[in-house]
């Protein structure tokens, strides 16, 4: 028999101190807590259970002096079982602790999961008492101490960052130089290859999709699939243990190994977050964690009829971030991934949920808190600014110091490459930094996440390859995923041997590539696009774990070619300033068109007119960005002077003439690059010919050599 003490309510979780365990959890209905501890991870009966003997102010805790980092924990918590007043406590079921640090499995699904007996529609107004030990993951105690050394945050400011999304089992899976008990795992993206494809691209952060622990829907796994995406937590403060290469438990040194690592390749490291919803699903899901801690504390139920969940996610619940104690989990989740991991920032899942209450009058004080939170205002956050609750889309409405994937920049740069008509007044504010969509909120370029392609939808490749999605493999009619990809497949659905075609397809990849990295605001890449990777038009891959998602490193000459074109842009971004700039454009109006900080220009060479603006059958557009008006400041605020910047785009089918803007100081144009051609070149005419379905950036050299 193990010694038990009565222990302390802080901090929540189970935390080694050096000579013993104190775990303490939170349940505000609970009626009694028991402590389960196992001695392996597939164990249907715990080797000892002990009552928690004291609750302060809600939460149980005791301490064991003879339990030590590696022991296996779950819990049970008795309480009402009595749906219509929100309460479904079952002390059959093994509750995963929510403040765990890492677990030892995936699920075993089954019946026993369930609070309920599964079968009619009432059936969930009965408890069910089957024991669901053997099927459940057991949580680790771990020991929180890791030697960091001078480990340093790169801290690379908003308007040099560029986002590279990633998972990291996709990654890594197929990467031949990865050693292979590496493949898939924290340490394969912290391997020697994959640190020297990123640093060699140019990206400066890395974007990691769900790595909290997570789940697999049981439909999913009854079809022969799982959630690969990882956008179903059960675990927040856990870090997903199948990505681990050692032992469950080694995860969190694991992880903390691979931010060490990038964080030396002077990458950030960016965390997508999923607090607006967990794996245990609607009011018929299992009961797995947080539902039988205190379902009426931890979710938002109907006020109707608390028996039901109330669904802004599409996942069957919503967190209720309207409780203290839940917001307290989130908050605690966050400094946790900041301060024992050294994370970098956060992008947020369906991040309207977080807040969600504005439309009764009563919204969540979460952005508040975050924003006076002395750790986490000093990190990157990142909004995904709809969910699919009433008024779900709020780009722009979020508060300063948050940017915001911007779906809008993604849609309206999609539309003008494919050619549609009456785009470039909108593709101009996309160009600009969307001043449009976030100045009303008094903020700057970086709240902008500008994106052409990320996890959600086509891939780059398959984006000029396909006119509709192939979804068939995940079983779902091919009726899953977006239907409004705003694709183009140049005349051929699918691959093709047809030269033109697919010669066009490249320059297509260049042209969005080029787009993307050369607008204002933060630029953000899919993992994969820069070397031509396909998901073969599945636009919603969220089931396959297998080669439709994984990257293919066998690299052939065109995806060559696309890397060092993608590398070339990231080059010019970080060479010239007024690429970067921090602030919105003031306008393109002044008398000295020098000073001007924009002007857009017509093939004549002049500044156009609202009657070139409004010609729906436009295709084209010259933005002229002098130098000299550029923002960014060195370390002691002084200017960072460049060169001034001339970027065309011609979306139609036919070649446009330019004639090149008179700038006032001496100096030769310059050809940095075009999609329709390699090289660059020195520009000794007063036009040129901007080729059909092509971009091309030219720099005003005041000093040229030549």
């Amino acid at each position: 028999m193990m010694r038990v003490w009565p222990g302390t309510p802080y901090p929540l979780g189970a935390t080694w101190d050096g000579e013993g365990v104190n775990f303490a959890i939170f349940s505000e209905h609970a009626t009694a807590v028991e402590l389960c501890l196992f001695d392996a991870a597939d164990a249907a009966k715990p080797v000892e259970v002990i009552s928690m003997p004291e609750a302060t102010d809600d939460v149980w805790h005791v301490y064991l002096p003879d339990s030590r980092p590696g022991a296996l924990y779950g819990y049970r918590v008795h309480g009402p079982y009595q749906p219509s007043e929100g309460h479904r406590f079952n002390p059959a079921k093994l509750l995963i602790d929510p403040y765990a640090k890492a677990t030892t499995s995936n699920i075993i699904w089954s019946d026993d999961l369930f609070g309920y007996t599964i079968g009619d529609p009432d059936a969930d107004l009965s408890r069910d008492d089957r024991d669901s030990a053997g099927a459940m993951p057991k949580c680790v105690v771990v020991d929180r101490a890791f030697t960091w050394g001078d480990d340093r945050a790169p801290r690379t400011p908003w308007n040099r960052t560029i986002i590279y999304e990633c998972h990291v089992r996709g990654l890594t899976k197929r990467h031949p130089l990865v050693p292979e008990e590496l493949r898939g795992t924290y340490l394969g993206l912290a391997s020697d290859p994959i640190i020297d494809h990123l640093t060699s691209l140019g990206v400066t952060a890395v974007e990691l999709m769900p790595v909290h622990q997570f789940l697999p829907e049981r439909d999913l796994i009854d079809k022969g699939l799982t959630n690969y995406w990882g956008y179903n937590s059960i675990a927040f403060l856990a870090p997903h243990v199948g990505y681990a290469a050692g032992a469950p438990g080694e995860q969190v040194n694991e992880f903390k190994s691979m931010v060490k690592t990038l964080h030396r390749a002077g990458l950030e490291v960016i965390l997508d977050v999923v607090y607006n919803h967990t794996a245990e699903g609607s009011e018929l899901g299992p009961t797995l964690s947080l539902r039988g801690i205190d379902n009426a504390v931890y979710y938002r139920l109907s006020p109707e009829d608390q028996r039901y969940n109330v669904d802004y996610t599409g996942t069957g619940n919503s967190l209720n971030l309207l409780h203290n104690r839940t917001v307290g989990l989130i908050m605690d989740s966050l400094r946790y991934w900041v301060t024992d991991m050294h994370v970098d920032g956060f992008r947020f899942d369906l991040a309207p949920t977080l807040v969600r209450g504005y439309e009764g009058g009563q919204p969540s004080a979460f952005f508040e808190i975050v924003q006076q939170d002395p750790v986490l205002s000093q990190v990157k956050l990142i909004a995904e600014p709809w969910d699919v609750g009433p008024d779900g889309y709020r780009l722009g409405r979020f508060p300063q110091g948050w940017s915001e994937w911007n779906g809008q920049y993604r849609d309206a740069i999609r539309k003008f490459w494919r050619g549609d008509r009456g785009m470039v007044p909108e593709v101009a504010s996309r160009l600009s930094g969307s001043s449009d969509i976030f100045a009303a909120s008094r903020r700057t370029t970086y709240a902008s996440v500008n994106f052409i392609t990320c996890h959600d939808g086509f891939t780059l490749t398959d984006l000029v390859t396909y006119q509709d999605r192939h979804n068939e493999a995940n079983g779902e009619d091919n009726q899953d995923g977006t239907s409004q990809n705003y694709s183009s497949n140049w005349g051929v659905e699918g691959e093709t041997d047809n030269e033109q075609i697919s010669r066009l397809r490249e320059r297509m990849k260049r042209n969005m590539l080029a787009t993307v990295m050369f607008s204002q605001g933060v630029r953000m890449i899919l993992g994969g696009d820069e070397i031509g990777r396909s998901q073969v038009g599945n636009n919603n891959a969220y089931c396959q774990d297998n080669e439709t998602s994984w990257l293919n490193w066998d690299i052939d000459d065109p995806a060559q070619e696309l890397f060092d074109f993608a590398r070339g842009l990231i080059a010019i971004v970080q060479s010239y300033p007024v690429l970067r700039r921090r602030h919105f454009f003031a306008g393109s109006s002044p008398s000295d068109e020098v000073d001007a900080d924009v002007v857009w220009i017509r093939p004549d060479g002049v500044e156009m007119t609202d009657d070139d603006w409004n010609d729906e059958g436009n295709h084209a557009i010259g933005m002229l960005m002098p130098g000299r008006s550029g923002d960014e400041v060195d370390a002691r605020g002084r200017a960072v002077v460049g060169e001034t910047l001339f970027w065309l785009l011609n979306a139609g089918g036919s070649p446009r003439k330019y004639t090149l803007p008179k700038i006032e100081r001496p100096g030769v144009w310059e050809e940095l690059f075009s999609t329709a051609r390699p090289g660059t070149r020195v520009v000794r005419t007063p036009a040129i010919v901007v080729t059909s379905h092509s971009t091309v950036l030219l720099r005003h050299n005041e000093n040229p050599t030549r």
